[in-house]
């Protein structure tokens, strides 16, 4: 493993969010107990206008708070680390987003949207929750054989929220055939974790398991997030993220 990691944390920082609040303490958390410096940036979605804003760094972390300044800056990180084996966590609106992402660039559905900013939209991949999940916990039952199921090393955990967009129930089945799984639903069966097959760490949660850290408790997921960042195991040659940065959107 490295001596240190860079993360970069996808979105518009507000020091008011408790998210926000809590990502820094769960990094040091985890780089703590991994033995791994860990440096961070937070990096305005606005500033995302090709690939090179993001290439540099050993892991990306799509944050909550959105919507984001920069819808776009932020799908193109996440497409970043999707394309180039580079390990991404998406918390809540990086959740959301990466839906989207997906949706768009690897289905083809180029008119997916987000029901917060696009209420009109033909094809809302992301719409309103039937209960607002606003400073919310609930019971996750992690599906057997995934990957979250094999971080957390149990069969369910109570996670905390703050949203109130969701996956589209209508179009689940579809964007979860694969390579897109889900890992994580809730009581009702409506999926609240996402992972992507064949990648080095591809993981978002509608969930904010970050929040753990706000009574000085380590998350687990942002631990295998780290430990995946710092290892470097995703890194792709310099001329492939040539390559992709040709290819952003």
């Amino acid at each position: 493993m490295t001596a240190a990691t860079r993360i970069g944390l996808i979105g518009d920082y507000r020091p008011t969010v408790p998210a926000h609040q809590a990502i820094p303490t769960a990094l040091q958390l985890a780089g703590d107990a991994l033995g791994v410096a860990v440096k961070y940036e937070w990096v305005p979605t606005e500033d995302i206008l090709d690939f090179s804003r993001v290439a540099d760094f050993d892991g990306l972390w799509c944050v909550p708070a959105s919507p984001y300044r920069s819808m776009e800056g932020a799908l193109r990180a996440i497409r970043f680390a999707r394309e180039n084996g580079r390990p991404f966590l998406g918390t809540c609106g990086g959740f959301q987003h990466a839906i989207i992402e997906y949706a768009r660039n690897m289905l083809d559905w180029a008119d997916a949207e987000h029901a917060e900013t696009a209420p009109s939209a033909s094809r809302p991949v992301i719409t309103l929750l039937a209960c607002a999940l606003v400073e919310a916990t609930e019971t996750v039952h992690f599906l057997p054989g995934s990957r979250i199921a094999a971080i957390y090393g149990c069969e369910e955990s109570t996670e905390g929220y703050r949203c109130s967009y969701g996956l589209n129930s209508e179009l689940q089945d579809a964007l979860v055939s694969g390579p897109l799984r889900a890992g994580a639903k809730d009581a009702t069966g409506a999926i609240r974790a996402v992972e992507l097959d064949d990648h080095p760490f591809f993981l978002a949660t509608l969930f904010q398991p970050e929040r753990l850290a706000l009574k000085n408790r380590l998350p687990p997921l942002v631990a295998a997030f780290v430990r995946a960042s710092a290892t470097g195991a995703a890194r792709q040659p310099q001329a492939s993220r040539h390559r992709s940065e040709r290819r952003a959107p």
